[in-house]
């Protein structure tokens, strides 16, 4: 006699019968054990697993299972080379994982990698495409360069049907280690940031500097720290004499604030530009970002910061300071990709990261 490990039917119309599938009347699965989560729907209530994988089917749940809409369920003989729905998605979730990442337990057949630590999440999007192109696998991702928490679900796998051709998973898991890993979570580092704020109308006190503290705050978030903000008149020698003087006390990163419109007495480019930096990119495809400056002096970073900055709860800088802290280096291309979702839709309750705002 064939054995049949069980799973349940989700819906009343009949099932497709396979040489390796047969339906059982509900009625007549006592004893019999589960290989797949059956789901209970209670409408405003819940949605889980009312019956889980391994589970031995009582006379006493007849009853329930009826309720549940389960007039039948039916087993399915394994061949060799087929894997089992639950198993597919661990070792999908295993093959992905990078550093940062753990993985729940298969529930319903699906698997949860989730964040172990804070960082910037990064996702090999090529490589996500490449998986996702294969027929009946699925790795779901949120968006690659966001910063994330403990516990937060950054992706999840599962198989379309219930179980899946061993060689459809090796060539999953083969796109993996090749481009490892496709998912993870790079810790960020410490910067020592310095700030000069620019502005005759600061710099002589005739208005308080706002600047400062959101920038503060800001570094706060991501466990970094601002070592030094120096005030400069709208002058490009003292602008870049600043820039030089945080640099000696060992800045790891320079935020110049201000004056960057076309106004005459805009010269914060020229400042950067006199310190030596070089400048990669000055304007930005993001709103609100838009006169965002991009430069380096060696490898220290020197931003010029738009005056939305200030005001804005989420602008250019929530997109590209997080990947500098992260260790990267930002290039021109980096900024161009912004564009694509570039447009901050200015809810009412932010939401960021949780929008598409700088997700191309």
């Amino acid at each position: 006699m064939k054995q049949y490990n069980i799973v349940s039917s989700y819906q009343r119309p009949s099932f497709r019968r396979t040489e390796n599938m047969k339906i059982i009347p509900v009625e007549e699965s006592v004893g019999m054990v589960l290989a797949h989560d059956m789901t209970e729907i209670i409408p405003g209530k819940s949605k889980g697993a009312a019956f889980k994988k391994g589970y031995i089917i009582k006379k006493e749940d007849i009853p329930r299972l009826l309720n549940m809409g389960k007039e039948h369920i039916f087993g399915v003989e394994y061949k060799d080379g087929e894997i089992h729905e639950n198993e597919a998605a661990i070792r999908m979730a295993r093959a992905a994982a990078g550093q940062g990442i753990t993985f729940s337990e298969p529930s319903e057949g699906k698997v949860n990698l989730l964040v172990n630590r804070m960082g910037l999440l990064k996702v090999n999007t090529e490589a996500l495409l490449e998986i996702n192109s294969i027929d009946e696998i699925i790795l779901s991702t949120i968006h690659t360069d966001r910063l994330v928490d403990v516990n937060t679900i950054a992706a999840a796998t599962k198989i379309i049907p219930l179980k899946i051709e061993e060689k459809k998973l090796a060539s999953m898991e083969k796109i993996c280690s090749e481009n490892f890993p496709v998912i993870q979570v790079v810790p960020l580092y410490k910067l020592k940031a310095g700030i000069v704020t620019t502005g005759n109308e600061v710099y002589y006190k005739r208005i308080p500097d706002k600047f400062g503290p959101v920038l503060t705050e800001k570094f706060r978030e991501l466990g970094s720290e601002v070592i030094n903000q120096i005030f400069s008149k709208d002058d490009p020698n003292m602008i870049a004499e600043s820039i030089k003087k945080l640099i000696k006390e060992g800045a790891d990163i320079i935020l110049v604030t201000g004056g960057m419109s076309v106004d005459p007495d805009d010269v914060t480019p020229t400042g950067v530009k006199m310190a030596g930096a070089q400048i990669l990119s000055y304007g930005a495809p993001t709103m609100p970002g838009a006169m965002f400056l991009l430069s380096y002096i060696k490898d220290i970073p020197v931003l010029g910061l738009p005056g939305c900055v200030m005001y804005n709860k989420r602008t250019i800088f929530d997109l590209v300071v997080p990947r500098l802290a992260a260790g990267e280096r930002i290039e021109r291309k980096d900024i161009i990709r912004y564009a694509h979702g570039g447009l901050c839709s200015g809810c009412k309750d932010c939401r960021y990261p949780n929008c598409g705002f700088g997700k191309g």
